[in-house]
């Protein structure tokens, strides 16, 4: 791979970085919602949502649209959870060790 493609892949993994945003990617899994459904489904403020909202549109992860007054927000893809389901399998085998190391002492 290329410095170039890797630094693309790095900065993808930047965005997912955060728990906030994976809390809203895991709300958005349910289907589309406005800013204020997601406000009150993460109780993320509204200006914090916002900031991570657009964090989560520049890295592809969601698209929007506007409906009337409000902003709907829904899964570009539904890739970002293969990534999450790999790395919660890893997490939970990392888990299963330890607790066996543990009871061996």
């Amino acid at each position: 791979m290329t410095p170039e493609l890797l630094a693309l892949i790095a900065d993808r993994f930047k965005v997912l970085a955060e728990p906030a945003r994976l809390q809203i990617l895991q709300a958005l899994r349910a289907g589309e919602r406005s800013v204020s459904d997601l406000a009150h489904d993460t109780g993320l403020g509204q200006a914090n949502l916002s900031k991570h909202l657009r964090s989560l549109h520049d890295g592809g992860f969601v698209d929007r649209h506007r409906d009337g007054l409000y902003v709907i927000y829904r899964l570009s893809d539904n890739d970002v959870f293969r990534i999450c389901d790999l790395m919660c399998g890893r997490l939970e085998e990392m888990s299963t060790q330890r607790r066996k190391l543990l009871a061996r002492r």
